[in-house]
């Protein structure tokens, strides 16, 4: 492949800005092409907006050479361009595609012949074909595979892992012919330690779906085997840490309040949504693990009530606090958390909510009260309940515990005590 110095990557959230940051380490000018104003303004002011990248690092992506804009004119300089951009459910439970539609417009107005253009965005088989690549075509006037090439490749970003970057997890690619997935590949092996090539987009798109597929459904499967077990008095939590001592056949998934983030509470539903609208039928796993998985955060309330209960007081009127409202541990990404549906429901059955969480400013949950970290020890004491939503390192959790006149861990991470409850 001929040497890329120029890379383009249109979307600068949590997928497309760690991207640019190893892209400008191996020497490339890189370009960000972001729709919002504020974040190009932020970024070319070495401002972060993505907890896995410091004020320091988009500094020192500057300092080589990285600009951000608004102007899609910059495909014109463009080896390679990227796509990053989100891909959120529709209203009716359906793939928005409406960013790659954006994206894929403003980048065939601007593409020149020879360039790159890979798709990294989460969608459903078949995506980067039929959708992209008509787009790209009738915008641009060349044509994919002669022209310019075309490839998959799935975003594997995990927010708040520093063991696991860009750089030393595997990428996987597929071209639209085999001579754009060696192109794709050859690039990415200039930013990654190992590159594994598909047999196609489709086989790209489709891999992306079954890892977080995978994911959904034994989640799911604990998130079940916990409200089981619980009525059957036993203590899932143990029976994790048993089954965890085969050293083969088992991987330990946790339960919890429900899932959230980009990939598992919505990644799935666009397999789910792909399988019904070309085959006529229902992929079933998927929609029974989001049935379990979306029914978590009321079951949740049911428990908090029944622990109300054993002290003789009603969910109406208690003061309930909630430690930790992100999706992660130790990031202050919101997307999609379990926290946000509990403390609705929480309100909606007249219960005082306060939460508080070190990584969140400000929370969108009418009726849910913050408190600061100079104020926690007090809340936790005057509280009657106290649950512990999301695990973050900087929480003191069986200090706090040994605080709460009730605690419910969601996380089985607390000493046993006679007044905490594990889910």
């Amino acid at each position: 492949m001929e040497q890329v110095t120029t890379v383009v990557i249109v979307g600068m959230g949590y997928v497309g800005l760690p991207l640019g940051q190893q892209a400008a380490r191996r020497g490339f000018t890189v370009i960000g092409l972001e729709a919002a104003p504020a974040i190009v303004e932020r970024l070319n002011q070495g401002l972060s907006h993505v907890d896995d990248l410091s004020d320091a690092e988009v500094r020192a992506m500057i300092d080589a050479g990285f600009v951000a804009t608004t102007d899609a004119a910059a495909v014109k300089h463009a080896d390679v361009v990227v796509i990053c951009v989100p891909t959120p459910l529709s209203p009716s439970g359906g793939p928005d595609l409406g960013a790659i539609v954006a994206a894929g417009r403003a980048v065939a107005e601007h593409l020149v012949p020879g360039a790159l253009v890979i798709l990294e965005s989460t969608t459903y088989p078949g995506t980067t074909d039929e959708f992209l690549r008509p787009i790209l075509e009738e915008g641009s006037g060349l044509v994919a595979g002669t022209d310019f090439a075309l490839a998959f490749s799935p975003e594997r970003v995990d927010p708040g892992n520093a063991t696991f970057t860009i750089e030393n997890t595997p990428k996987v690619v597929g071209g639209y012919t085999e001579a754009c997935g060696s192109r794709a590949a050859a690039f990415y092996e200039q930013l990654v330690d190992r590159v594994a090539v598909g047999r196609g987009t489709r086989e790209a798109e489709m891999a992306k779906l079954l890892e977080n597929t995978y994911r959904h459904v034994n989640i799911a499967l604990v998130n079940e085997m916990a409200r089981f077990s619980t009525e059957l008095g036993i203590d899932f939590w143990d029976v994790i840490d048993l089954a965890s001592t085969k050293p083969f056949g088992f991987q330990a998934f946790r339960p919890g309040p429900g899932v959230g983030g980009h990939c598992i509470p919505i990644d799935p539903n666009y397999l789910s949504h792909r399988v019904k609208e070309k085959l006529g039928y229902p992929f079933r796993f998927v929609e029974l693990a989001q049935e379990i998985n979306a029914s978590m955060p009321a079951y949740v309330v049911q428990r908090i009530q029944q622990i109300l209960n054993e002290d003789r007081r009603a969910l109406n009127g208690s003061a309930v606090l909630l430690l930790g409202v992100t999706y992660k541990p130790d990031i202050a990404d919101q997307r999609e958390s379990p926290a946000k549906p509990l403390a609705q429901n929480l309100v909606a059955a007249g219960a005082e909510v306060t939460y508080h969480d070190p990584h969140v400013r400000s929370w969108d949950v009418e009726g849910a009260v913050g408190v600061d970290a100079d104020g926690l020890d007090r809340a936790v004491g005057d509280s009657d309940i106290v649950v512990l939503v999301q695990n973050h390192s900087a929480f003191d959790v069986d200090g706090l515990a040994k605080g709460a006149r009730r605690f419910f861990d969601l996380r089985g991470v607390t000493s046993p005590a006679p007044h905490v409850v594990r889910l």
